[in-house]
């Protein structure tokens, strides 16, 4: 499982996708999302808008599975 590092509260979904080099652009994010499975803390996700935060895990089927880490010398207070 490969860590991402945030510097801030969360990210999204497409964010993700883009900083893993599954989509070459943002806009690619929804219709990604409507033809291959992606799935959060072990439950299909569609919606690229999807807030993840720390401790989120992200596995995308023949591309990796990914865990949502606070990036180092930074932290954040959940509420």
């Amino acid at each position: 499982m490969k860590e991402i590092g945030i510097e801030t509260e969360f990210i999204t979904l497409g964010q993700l996708l883009k900083m893993t080099d599954t989509i070459s652009s943002g806009g690619m994010a929804k219709w990604f999302l409507s033809e291959h499975e992606v799935f959060v803390n072990g439950e299909l996700e569609d919606r690229r808008g999807r807030k993840l935060r720390p401790a989120d895990e992200v596995r995308i089927p023949e591309v990796g599975e990914f865990l949502i880490v606070v990036a180092e010398g930074m932290s954040f207070n959940a509420d």
